[in-house]
């Protein structure tokens, strides 16, 4: 134990430049978000054509997908192949309401995303029990078996045919019916990152975070560990069913092939691995790389496969370089280009200990410092001066 004059010097950084760089990362963080936002309101005036108008709206759907999936995968470290149906399910939820029971289009938009919430409870109850390469396994059989069900239910689904959803604005042209849909996806995407953003700084978060880093211990802390997978994976599946729902509406052709694809789901986890799942942007940023490159390559390579191996290269890529994500990746980057600080004061540890019981509001002791401070090279100070 290192009595008070010990003359063991501890490096501080000043507390001022602690303050100037956080102060600093947080107007710049700031700025990111505001740039980011403005490129991403502003991108229909300046699509050349409707055509990459409509593209723009299908990034935005993996972007709300991709962000949908990270409540599971990004807390719990769950990682789920199924949610491809969970949007399939909101789409012809959204459909059969307008089609069949007559309901106004965003009314059923809403409804179908609070019955595709409810039907998550029990197939969290089934799926959520097991880890792993299980979990991936039930998620998978999920796709497959409602693929099938809405396939071979062609009196209510249209089979293979495919189901028709009326438009909710007839009277639109379609680059106006391209623009409309591209700020409700935009507006969707924004209450999924707002909740997203609220869930990782309330205790739930923490809770969901314990799951992730070491589940047997955080359920022997006293963590409900399954009550809480359950209710993110409810939260989880009714933004994923919005999206599908929305994109239903706006496409106006559902096809059961397409809607429950175990692709959909590839890609959703790729887009949030490609940016990083623990960060708030970073399935946005993995959807605007992955979904570009996939609009990209189907225009390039459309007629045969190659597409696919494009889009697998540009991600092998991606993952041997970044393999934590494109924003950690940035960050560790931005990190190792600021300047050194090199402005710190050496102190005592008697000084220290009296800087600590003075901030916990504690009387200081008054203990005198050691000349051989001064020989370490920390100035010496009377009693008087420190108290």
């Amino acid at each position: 134990m290192p009595s008070a004059s010990d003359p063991t010097t501890v490096a501080v950084p000043p507390a001022g430049a602690v303050t100037t760089r956080r102060s600093l990362d947080r107007v710049l963080r700031v700025a990111a978000i505001v740039l980011l936002a403005a490129a991403v309101l502003a991108f229909p005036s300046l699509a050349p054509n409707p055509y990459v108008l409509s593209a723009g709206v299908v990034v935005l759907n993996y972007a709300v997908l991709s962000t949908s999936w990270n409540f599971v995968g990004g807390f719990t470290g769950y990682i789920s192949l199924g949610h491809g149906a969970l949007a399939g399910l909101g789409g012809y939820g959204t459909a059969l309401l307008v089609t069949k029971a007559g309901l106004p289009s965003f009314v059923a938009l809403v409804v179908a995303a609070l019955l595709v919430a409810a039907l998550a409870v029990p197939i969290g109850f089934a799926a959520l029990r097991v880890r792993g390469a299980s979990f991936v396994i039930v998620s998978i059989a999920l796709v497959l078996i409602l693929l099938l069900v809405f396939q071979s239910w062609a009196s209510l689904t249209g089979g293979s045919r495919g189901l028709v959803v009326p438009r909710p604005f007839p009277d639109l042209l379609r680059p106006e019916h391209h623009r409309v849909f591209y700020y409700l996806f935009t507006a969707l995407l924004a209450l999924a990152l707002l909740a997203w953003w609220v869930i990782d700084r309330s205790r739930f978060g923490l809770g969901l975070k314990a799951i992730r880093e070491d589940e047997d211990k955080a359920e022997a802390l006293g963590t409900p560990t399954f009550a809480y997978k359950l209710v993110v994976f409810v939260v989880s599946a009714g933004f994923t069913a919005l999206g599908g729902g929305l994109y239903a509406l706006w496409f106006g052709d559902l096809d059961p092939v397409f809607q429950f694809s175990i692709l959909t789901g590839s890609y959703l986890v790729l887009m949030a691995l490609l940016g990083g799942v623990r960060n708030l942007f970073g399935p946005l940023v993995g959807a605007l790389v992955v979904g570009i490159g996939l609009e990209y390559f189907k225009v390039e390579f459309g007629d045969t496969q190659l597409h696919l191996v494009a889009t697998g290269l540009l991600l092998a890529l991606v993952v041997l370089f970044m393999p934590d994500g494109v924003l950690p990746a940035v960050g560790s980057l931005l990190g190792r280009m600021r300047p050194a600080q090199n402005s710190i004061r050496e102190v005592t540890a008697a000084q220290l200990r009296e800087q600590r019981a003075t901030a916990a509001g504690a009387p200081a002791a008054r203990e005198p410092v050691d000349a051989a401070a001064g020989t370490a090279g920390v100035r010496s100070q009377p009693t008087e001066e420190r108290a």
